[in-house]
């Protein structure tokens, strides 16, 4: 196509800085076109042909000077160099691509951008004054990317003679490419014919996928108080709106950068570390020592996985593994039907407590629908945080407390057999932070039960674990697991920040110690009920959330999927079909409400004061002048209970063990009208 002389350079140095190689897949559009069923005429690609006219030996310098104007694509580059480069031409611009691998969501978009220019400004202190004049004057323009660049790197130079240039290959813009300290393929072609093909390439790169980094965006764009300066922000306001389309065939590369991350993190604790000059030193005794620690801390691993089995779920195949084999989905209906109806028995055995049965079997129930769902919630979350979504619909953690014999132990033991065949927890002293994330990695999807962690336990660890839930969202983690806590009774005051992220499921009846002793139900229900039952229930959930998945990237959507509520849905069908007996009125759809509502959360401070209002109106005062309402607790620490499950509504505060609300917002939320009688009055008096 072109006869131009084309002059083809090899930089190679074997330097203190070793070689360092990058590698293209060069298969994306082929693999998508064979998905899509696209003909061997569709989505052909731009060839350029040349011939091969000798090599020079040449510095940079040397390459790019005696030109005028430079226009360049660059996928990844070092500012410092770039700002030499810029040095040479008079008039410059600049395309910046992302070397990371994107989806391009508009978050990772904003954030990428925000890292440029924070970036340029840290590397520019000293040229700062130069380069806003020459941004100022037109000269200079930046631009970065808001849409998928190729892996182009290409140079355009123009001398005011009419000479022509295009440098291409392998480089990018970085003194590591240009100064001789990796292998490059550097090519060049002089003349009119290939610089105008190339340049119509580079202006619809610049048209279509770049926004332009202005003065403003320069010197001010940040991710803080100046995020309106940063370059996709100024182009919606010239343009008025901006269609932003996600990279498709970028999920399977994520996934994949994500696993070399991963298993980079893996390695770290096994090889030795760089010197102080950041040279390491391998020989061959070395690698036999990392691989000696690898195989030790593969052992660890194991032992964790056979205590704490690994499970995974991937809802756009269809399918599920539990330690790295394929569970089958598609179980006998003989065991389905046993297990659905031994979960019932074990359920009617509450019957036989004391107390708030039919609440507790209720919450028990309510906490069984999300226990089921939550190997999910890590992809949910995942892509609620690319597309700017709510992360609080898809908590991570639970907590189940109240009087002790109430058979929370047993309850969640149960649930985790159904799941994976196995009734594994952690005890309480074995709980915190660093060793829940240690643990996280390891057993992927199946929830982790904490065993009996008591009030100073609870508050010590488990509040800043809980309020800090952001554990594999900015890896882009797919698998691991809730975290579920047992506690007793002492587990007194949750504050809002824990309420808002777990769930909780208060219980208020019990047992006595003999009547334990005799009970039965559990280790029969233990001993024959198995994972059918649940293996069918990820079959029809694997659809119902790859849906939820593609609705969360919809323009149009303002409220995220309720998969508790679709959870809901399937297990009350499942029962429906499964057992003969007519549905115990505990098994029904839920929602988000029933989880989240202020009405649930706030249930403990509703029932105290009700029953206060019943038993005791002389620990309330009512000012209708004031449009207040007082309640006397009798305690400062039950003040501090109460409080922090009343809604900002109520505007509640305390003084000592009195609580202030709003009269009429207190009204509404406690269902009373808070008014006293003359009978009222005479008694206090």
């Amino acid at each position: 196509m072109y006869d131009n002389i084309i002059r083809r350079i090899f930089f190679t140095k074997t330097g203190e800085q070793g070689n360092i190689m990058e590698t293209l897949n060069l298969f994306d559009i082929s693999e998508q076109n064979s998905e899509k069923g696209a003909s061997a005429n569709e989505n052909k690609l731009d060839v350029v042909k040349m011939s091969f006219a000798g090599s020079d030996t040449l510095s940079w310098q040397e390459l790019f000077s005696g030109f005028d104007k430079l226009s360049a694509i660059t996928y990844s580059s070092g500012i410092g160099f770039v700002y030499k480069l810029l040095e040479l031409f008079e008039e410059a611009e600049i395309i910046f691509g992302c070397d990371e691998v994107m989806s391009y969501s508009l978050q990772e978009i904003m954030a990428y951008q925000c890292k440029v220019l924070e970036r340029m400004r840290d590397t520019a202190e000293k040229r700062k004054i130069d380069l806003v004049q020459r941004i100022d004057k037109g000269n200079l323009r930046f631009y970065v990317a808001h849409s998928v660049l190729s892996h182009e790197k290409i140079y355009l130079l123009s001398a005011k003679d009419g000479r022509k240039r295009v440098i291409m290959g392998s480089a990018n813009m970085s003194s590591s490419a240009f100064e001789g300290y990796q292998r490059e393929n550097i090519c060049y072609l002089d003349g009119e014919e290939a610089y105008q093909w190339y340049l119509n390439c580079y202006n619809d790169l610049k048209e279509n996928s770049t926004d332009e980094i202005s003065k403003k965006a320069f010197l001010y764009g940040d991710s803080g108080e100046n995020l309106e300066y940063i370059p996709i922000a100024e182009t919606t306001k010239t343009k008025k709106a901006l269609i932003l389309r996600e990279a498709d065939g970028a999920k399977e590369e994520i996934r994949f950068a994500l696993d070399v991350k991963n298993l980079a993190g893996k390695f770290a604790p096994s090889v030795p570390k760089p010197d102080k000059k950041g040279k390491l030193l391998l020989s061959p005794e070395k690698i036999k020592t990392i691989r000696r620690n690898v195989a030790a801390n593969y052992t660890k691993e194991k032992e964790l996985q056979s205590e704490y089995p690994r499970l995974e779920v991937f809802p756009d195949e269809g399918i599920a593994r539990l330690n790295d084999t394929n569970l089958d989905l598609n179980p006998k209906e003989e065991d389905i039907k046993k297990d659905a109806e031994l979960f019932i028995k074990y359920m009617e055995g509450y019957e036989k407590f004391h107390g708030d049965v039919k609440g507790m079997q209720r919450r028990y129930y309510e906490f069984a629908n999300w226990f089921f769902c939550s190997p999910f919630m890590a992809c949910m979350r995942d892509m609620a945080v690319r597309y700017n979504q709510n992360l609080l619909p898809y908590p991570v953690f639970g907590l189940v407390y109240g009087q002790s014999k109430a058979g929370k132990t047993s309850f969640l033991e149960t649930l985790l057999k159904m799941m994976i065949g196995q009734k594994t927890k952690i005890s309480a002293p074995d709980f915190t932070r660093s060793s829940m994330e240690g643990l996280k990695r390891t057993v992927k999807g199946a929830p982790i039960i904490v065993d009996d962690l008591t009030n100073s336990r609870f508050n010590q660890h488990a509040i800043e674990t809980i309020k800090n839930d952001d554990f594999g969202v900015s890896e882009g983690l797919l698998n691991y697991p809730a975290v579920v806590i047992s506690a007793n009774e002492d587990v007194k005051a949750v504050m809002p920040e824990v309420i808002r992220r777990t769930v909780i499921c208060r219980v208020q009846a019990g047992l006595t110690n003999t009547e334990v002793m005799r009970s039965s139900v559990v280790r029969t229900v233990q001993r024959e009920i198995g994972t059918a039952f649940y293996r069918e229930y990820l079959r029809l959930m694997m659809e119902i959330v790859s849906s939820s998945l593609e609705k969360i990237k919809e323009d149009s959507c303002e409220v995220v999927p309720d998969i508790l509520a679709e959870s809901s849905k399937i297990l009350m069908e499942m029962f429906s079909q499964y057992t003969s007996q007519e549905l115990p009125k505990y098994i029904r759809t839920l929602t988000l409400e029933d989880y989240f509502s202020e009405k649930v959360t706030g249930s403990y401070a509703i029932k105290t004061i009700r029953n206060a209002w019943n038993t005791s109106r002389a620990s309330f005062e009512i000012s209708a002048r004031s449009k207040e309402l007082r309640y006397n607790t009798g305690a400062t620490w039950e003040a501090d209970r109460i409080l922090k499950e009343l809604p900002e509504t109520l505007e509640a505060h305390k003084s000592r063990e009195w609580i202030i609300m709003d009269l009429e917002e207190a009204k509404e939320f406690f269902g009373i009208q808070f008014k006293k009688t003359w009978l009222d009055k005479l008694q206090k008096k």
